[in-house]
């Protein structure tokens, strides 16, 4: 009994009524940055000029973040372009007049499809890849078949400059790019000239990865580095092995045991789903209502667990699938007005928040008068550095509490909710203990 009143005298002095003795001091981080009940993303694929021209005013009068995916062979002062790294073509195109297209010679056969110094010998590429990444290996070497006995029949006109896949008429430039990145937004690697990646050979593969990603390091610098979307939306297993190896984050596949994916053919529904995270993709095509946009958005912020991840490519007549920007602009308008739910953010900043989240480590101690919080994660520091959002409970007296972490001072109001008092802040992990004060 001594030591009960004890205690309850000692808790007193921090202004913690006995009725707080669980609540007072305890921490966690929250599940979203800000404390927000969801996460959505807007992401761009191909880097086409009107998503630059048109959709980015928009984007910024808003303040809203984007991620764009960009192929960097098109883009002009790329380093790297489309190329074959291999035999001679010749000699390709010479044996496959003897000996059948089959999985023995796939690979390098439809690596070297577009590079064999005729125009239009890149579709079949394209064609080629889209069956094989759909597990039809039989029809993929029959199109590659064809290619080549097509070649050797001369039913291709010459190409004077093997230009690969690629197409500089429709891209901003590396110094544009740096502008844009400067506002605040993502660029990501796309790789080099959008191949399928699952019907290449390991050498060329690594080519279009790595190239791609030596690119952006160069122009941008090496934050830039850390997404990517291996083209067409591919989760073959092939491609994802080599993708995994170069790129710390892919939007095609996150294999974390705590995030269910749900792509963006997907037909599963996202709610009710007991994983921490549910990455949603959707992708809005011309076909796509408003509405039915604007329902993946009240979903989201309905479920507390799902981070809305959307895929636009075309905008305004040019790319795949155009959206008009009218319409991208009374979207956005409507994301906007659920900022006070909705953490918009770029994928790579929600990536690395998630998994600094679940990697984390968080603990309190009440001393002097003070609560000490230490806050910890086991992941490379330099690449997962993002700010966490932590929630205190703090003595029922406390109006406002100061905050200080190494140099940062700063004070907050203090909140309530049905557990208690409160205060949200942010911290960064592994940067020194966390002093709360009452102030």
């Amino acid at each position: 009994m001594k030591l009960l009143l004890f205690l309850i005298a000692c808790i007193s002095l921090m202004g913690v009524s006995p009725r707080q003795i669980n609540t007072a001091g305890q921490t966690e981080i929250t599940k979203w940055q800000f404390g927000k009940r969801s996460a959505v993303s807007v992401t761009y694929d191909d880097g086409t000029i009107n998503q630059f021209r048109k959709a980015l005013p928009i984007m910024n009068k808003l303040n809203i973040p984007a991620t764009f995916f960009i192929i960097t062979g098109q883009i002009p002062g790329s380093r790297y372009q489309g190329k074959f790294t291999g035999r001679p073509v010749k000699s390709i195109i010479a044996e496959s007049a003897t000996i059948p297209t089959d999985k023995t010679n796939f690979y390098e056969r439809a690596s070297a499809a577009g590079y064999l110094g005729f125009k239009g010998t890149a579709a079949y590429h394209t064609r080629a890849g889209a069956l094989y990444d759909a597990g039809k290996s039989e029809e993929a070497y029959a199109v590659i078949e064809d290619l080549y006995q097509k070649v050797r029949n001369g039913d291709f006109e010459p190409q004077a400059e093997n230009r690969g896949y690629t197409d500089t008429s429709r891209w901003v430039t590396w110094e544009e790019i740096k502008k844009i990145a400067a506002q605040g937004h993502e660029f990501a690697s796309h790789t080099v000239t959008h191949p399928y990646l699952c019907s290449l050979d390991e050498t060329n593969t690594m080519y279009e990865l790595e190239k791609s990603k030596e690119d952006i390091r160069q122009q941008l610098g090496e934050e830039y580095t850390f997404s990517a979307e291996i083209p067409y939306g591919t989760e073959h297993e092939r491609a994802m092995e080599y993708a995994h190896k170069v790129y710390p984050a892919l939007r095609n596949r996150m294999p974390e045991k705590f995030l269910l994916e749900l792509n963006r053919s997907s037909r599963q529904t996202p709610v009710n789903n007991t994983k921490e995270y549910v990455q949603w993709q959707r992708g809005a095509v011309t076909r796509t209502s408003l509405p039915i946009m604007k329902s993946w958005i009240d979903t989201s912020v309905m479920n507390e667990n799902i981070w809305l991840v959307l895929v636009i490519h075309g905008v305004d007549g040019i790319g795949w699938e155009a959206l008009p920007s009218e319409l991208l602009d009374e979207y956005f308008q409507y994301i906007k007005a659920k900022e006070n739910d909705l953490w918009i953010a770029t994928f790579g900043d929600v990536t690395k928040y998630i998994r600094e989240r679940m990697n984390a480590t968080v603990k309190s101690t009440g001393q002097n008068g003070k609560f000490i919080v230490n806050l910890e994660h086991n992941l490379d520091r330099s690449m997962y550095n993002l700010p966490l959002t932590l929630k205190t409970y703090v003595p029922m007296k406390w109006k406002s509490a100061e905050i200080k972490q190494g140099a940062e001072n700063k004070r907050f109001p203090v909140l309530k909710d049905d557990k208690g008092k409160y205060v949200l802040y942010q911290a960064t992990a592994n940067a020194g203990v966390i002093e709360i004060s009452r102030t």
